[in-house]
């Protein structure tokens, strides 16, 4: 049997390679969220996921999700959504205010057969993301109905790439409108691509490939410029990230 990595304080994460094969991507435990470590696993290609019921886990699974910009899906229905200018998109305008609904949004149970209130977006990793996006590292996009706010999208930017972790929608394709900004805005920063974590069908819908976990590391660390030689946000990628109104 193998034994997970324990992460103690201050030490630093096990190496990729060494995640299990089953549960796909299980790396370790423990550690904590604060924004280094945070900052340091998804520098790495790393990533929590976990439960209230459940310690700090941290995974990398083989493959890896990812979107490149020039993959992405618009379907018909969609395209005609985006021609009709009927919602406003922003970029880091309302954060909190997304990763609180992305949380309390019902997810369609994995049978099929009804709904959950069940999230993994715990009280800790809403504070830990509120945290790094004060410090600039994590982004939402938000899709407005005059006043309301009415689908989005939040994640985490490592130099050119972003790590999208979770979306809601209430109103019929208003997440998936977000992803269009996304993209579009992505494609005008010249950025490289959307990590989506883990294949599914609805993001393969997107055009969501996979790649080998060395791959996309290999990838993902060519296009980590997120701080400079002082350790500080680069400017570039400031400006890349400062809140606006973004058009799909």
């Amino acid at each position: 049997m193998l034994a997970l990595h324990y992460i103690e304080n201050d030490a630093p994460f096990p190496e990729v390679h060494k995640a299990l094969d089953e549960p796909n991507g299980l790396l370790a435990f423990g550690g904590d969220l604060s924004p280094q470590r945070l900052f340091s696993a998804y520098s790495q290609g790393i990533f929590p996921w976990f439960s209230d019921d459940e310690p700090l886990l941290w995974w990398s699974p083989d493959p890896r999700a990812i979107i490149g910009l020039d993959d992405f899906c618009v379907s018909k229905s969609l395209k005609k959504l985006v021609r009709q200018r009927k919602y406003t998109v922003t970029l880091n305008h309302a954060f909190d205010r997304v990763i609180d609904t992305c949380s309390a949004i019902p997810r369609v149970t994995q049978s099929g057969s009804g709904v959950s209130n069940e999230t993994w977006i715990t009280d800790d990793m809403k504070a830990a993301y509120s945290q790094l996006h004060g410090l600039g590292i994590a982004h939402s996009v938000e899709v407005w109905e005059n006043e309301e706010l009415v689908g989005g999208l939040y994640g985490v930017g490592i130099g050119k790439v972003y790590c999208g972790e979770s979306m809601f929608h209430k109103k019929s394709n208003a997440s998936k409108l977000a992803m269009v900004a996304l993209v579009e805005h992505m494609r005008s920063q010249q950025m490289a691509f959307i990590d989506c974590q883990l294949p599914t069908e609805h993001l393969a819908s997107l055009g969501a490939r996979t790649v080998s976990r060395n791959d996309f590391i290999k990838t993902l660390r060519e296009n980590n410029q997120t701080v400079n030689s002082q350790g500080e946000l680069s400017s570039e990628y400031v400006q890349r990230w400062r809140p606006r109104e973004i058009t799909p």
